[in-house]
Formats: structure tokens, sequence, C-alpha cells
């Protein structure tokens, strides 16, 4: 439900505008707001479930986030909408971390965490895929107001059901939230998501969009002057700078803008270059979904045969490679023997990436830090997708803007192709560094005295709180 909300509303856009009464700008917030909260709003979060417990800040995320739905399937005017797209923001990034440290810490063993991992991924690949398509058809066969309130059951299902069925968790040793430091990170998070967006929307070169990345640097470096000399802080730098998993958050950053691009990119080609209706742009996409539950099913085994380092390498070429096939879909191209190629072949490495990614970036976490770990993993995936968003789209926009001077449709196509070809070449590009980057920095890790330390502690560990 978290994932299918980052996207439900592509397709609904037009529709939201005309009944609503949005401007253009405006409607861009309808996007915007969810990820700048869901962004910004994460590491916050993500330590107070830590401090406060686990299934508590996920059940109350998860309850924010079904009014909020709510909220927005009933606005009535623009800003409505957008203060509850901010709120389920909000909430997402309270659910999320959340529900990954229970995971993590409810599948303490390497091989049942990489199964674990591959079945999460797995539900979140469907989730984007499916978005797509539940938009397109609840907006043509019902009312767009219904993206939004099909959350409600699912919402009040996940509060029943999860406190009869996971234990609660929390760090029992801290005592306090680092107050100073949740100001300063939350504050450079939100100023760099916002700072990203706004490039992605008006480019580079607009001081007024570039302008916000200013006080996220500074920020950032605030915060990391006061992390440094404080007793409980936030974020420990200790925690950040263990090998595996700062190489495992590189990769994930790169990892996430490739991927992040290319689903913009590529919903935009299949409709305005190929023509396609968004219903069947949205069901375009179903073998993408397929591919990726393929890949997550062959993650599991692979990471536990072949190591987190291996298998890492191997599926960011296997994607690298989808991505350069899917660059070549021109005009002229049908489906099945142009985009269905590469698509499959880009989302099965997709499948395969995920789970390594993620028991890479949460080695070591134990039930004192899981909700901090898994909130750093999900911060980076959502700043790794707006820079991948914000640049790439602005190369192949600008690609495509040089060539397209000629004026006829015919060449307006081929010069959308040009700038569709560039970003995924260059986002295969990121890929690839990201697999050298893997397969020289992340080694393999020397196991530790204590088994907590590996992420192996004995499952009755795990449960015992």
């Amino acid at each position: 439900m978290l994932v299918l909300d980052d996207n439900v509303v592509s397709v609904a856009l037009p529709s939201m505008r005309e009944e609503l009464g949005f401007s253009a700008a405006g409607l861009a917030w309808v996007v915007n707001a969810y990820f700048l909260a869901f962004g910004g709003l994460l590491l916050l979060f993500g330590r107070m479930a830590d401090l406060l417990g686990r299934r508590r800040v996920f059940l109350t995320g998860v309850a924010l986030f079904g009014a909020a739905s709510v909220v927005c399937g009933l606005a009535q005017e623009p800003w409505q909408l957008v203060a509850g797209r901010f709120v389920q923001g909000g909430g997402a990034a309270m659910a999320s971390p959340a529900a990954l440290a229970l995971i993590t810490l409810l599948f303490p063993g390497t091989a049942e965490r990489a199964k674990a991992f591959s079945i999460w991924g797995g539900i979140a690949g469907l989730g984007g895929t499916a978005g797509l398509v539940i938009s397109g058809a609840l907006t043509g066969l019902a009312s767009w107001r219904w993206i939004f309130l099909i959350n409600l059951p699912v919402a009040l299902a996940a509060v029943a059901l999860l406190p009869r069925l996971v234990p609660e968790s929390r760090d029992e040793r801290a005592v306090r939230l680092d107050v100073p430091g949740a100001v300063l990170g939350t504050g450079a998070l939100v100023s760099l998501v916002y700072g990203l967006l706004r490039t992605g929307e008006s480019g580079w070169r607009d001081l007024s969009a570039v302008g916000p990345l200013a006080p996220a640097v500074v920020l950032a470096v605030a915060f990391v002057a006061v992390e440094t000399r404080t007793a409980e802080p936030l974020v420990p730098l200790s925690f950040l700078l263990v090998r595996i998993r700062a190489v495992a958050n590189g990769a994930t950053l790169l990892f996430s803008a490739a991927m992040y691009a290319m689903a913009f990119l590529l919903m935009v080609h299949l409709q305005t270059v190929l023509g396609y209706r968004p219903l069947t742009a949205g069901i375009a996409y179903l073998p993408y979904g397929a591919g990726i539950l393929a890949g997550m099913w062959l993650s599991s085994r692979a990471v536990v045969r072949l190591g987190v380092r291996r298998t890492l390498v191997g599926s960011f070429l296997i994607t690298a490679a989808g991505l350069l096939l899917l660059s070549g879909v021109a005009p002229s191209d049908g489906y099945a023997w142009g985009v269905l190629p590469g698509m499959l072949v880009t989302s099965l490495g997709c499948g395969l990436s995920l789970p390594g990614l993620t028991v890479a970036a949460l080695t070591g976490v134990t039930e004192e830090n899981a909700g901090l770990g898994s909130a750093v993993l999900s911060s980076v995936q959502q700043v790794g997708g707006a820079v991948g968003v914000a640049v790439l789209v602005a190369l192949a926009a600008r690609r495509s803007d040089a060539l397209a001077a000629r004026g006829d449709s015919l060449h307006t196509a081929h010069a959308a192709t040009e700038g569709f070809e560039l970003a995924l070449t260059v986002a295969a590009g990121l890929l690839t560094f990201g697999a050298v980057l893997v397969a020289v920095l992340l080694g393999k890790p020397r196991r530790p005295a204590d088994p907590r330390d590996a992420g192996e502690a004995p499952a009755e560990h795990a449960h015992r709180r």
C-alpha cells in the first residue's frame, strides 16, 4: 500500500486537475508533497521507532496513513488534497522503517532474512506495478477518489491484526531522543528532497529551484558536527561507517537513481512516443512485476549460495543490460519485440538486487538500532530516486529539446526517443559503476564474535520482547 501510493496518482492527475481546479504548478505537488514528507521524515521516525516501540510506531503510521487517505478521497479543494498527501507521506515515513525493522528482528538468520526480504521486496515491487494499473482502472471506471479510499480497509486490517501477530520491540537502553540532531537531520533531508523536486520541475539553471540545496548542505554539516559531540546521537557516525553498510547504502543510492528515473521515463515514453493510452500503459507494466517476483525468488537463494557481493555485482550488471535494451526502443517498435525484452531483463535484475542490498545495508543491526538502519536505507532510496528523476529526466528533456527543432511530429518522436536513450544509457552506466563499487569495496566481512552483530542472533533473542 505504501509503495503503491508513490505512483498511484500519476494516471489520475488530469482528472484531479479538472475536478478540483488545480493549476499546472499546483498539480505537481499532489506527487511532491508525498515524497517530501516521506523522504524528509524517515530518519526521525526510524529512530523514534527504536525508542518508543517499533510496533507502536508502525501502527500509528498506518492509522495516520489511512486517515489521510480518507481526507484525500473526500477533498473538495486543491489544498486539502495536497495537505492529505503530505500527511500520507508522514504516515508512510513512520510505518515503512518500523515495518522493515520488525522483519529484520523476526528473521535473524542470513538465509531466512534473505527470504523475508525477498517477500518484502516482491510485494513492494507488485505495489509499484499495481499502482499504475489500479490508478487507470479506478479513474476510468469509477472516480480518482477511489485510489485513496481503497487504502482504508487495508489500514484497518493492519491495525486490527498486527498486535495479535507481532511482539513489541524497542531499544531499552536509550532514554531520550536527540532533539538537535532530529531537527537538523530532518531539516537537511526536507531541504534536499525539496530542492531536488524543484530542480526536476524547473531545471538546474533556475536559481529559485537550486536554492533549497544550499540550506541542505549547511544543515547536513551542522548535523554531523552535533552528532559527533552528543552522548546519544540520532545517527551514530560509527553506525554509518561500517564498511558493508556504507557500500550497500552507496550502491542503493545509485540503484535508486537509475530505477526511479527509468520508471518515470518509460511511462512517459509509452504514452507520448508509442501512443499507449494510460490504462494500456499501466497494463504494459504487468510483466515488470512478474520479472521482479522471479528475481526475488532467485535472489534469496543466490545470497545464501554465492554471497551478497557476487549476487549484487551480477544483478547490477543484468539490470544495466536491461536498461540498454530498453534504451533502443524506437517509435516504430511493437511491444512484444521492442519493449518487453528490455523490461523483463531489467525487472529480473531489479528483483535480484533489492534483497541483497537490504541484507547488506542491515548487516549487524540489533534490537537497539534496527529502526535506525531501516530508516537510513529508506532515506537513501528516496534521495536516490529524487536525484535520478531530477538529473536524468532533465538530461533526457534537454537532449530531446535540442533535437526537436525540425518541428514535424515524426522528428519530435525521434527527438524524444534520443533523449530517452541517453538517459537510460547513463542510468546503465550508474549501475555498472555500482557493480564495480561493490566488487572492489564490499569484500567478505569478518564474522564478529557476537552473532548479533552479524544479524544472526538466536531466534529466542529476537523474540524475547
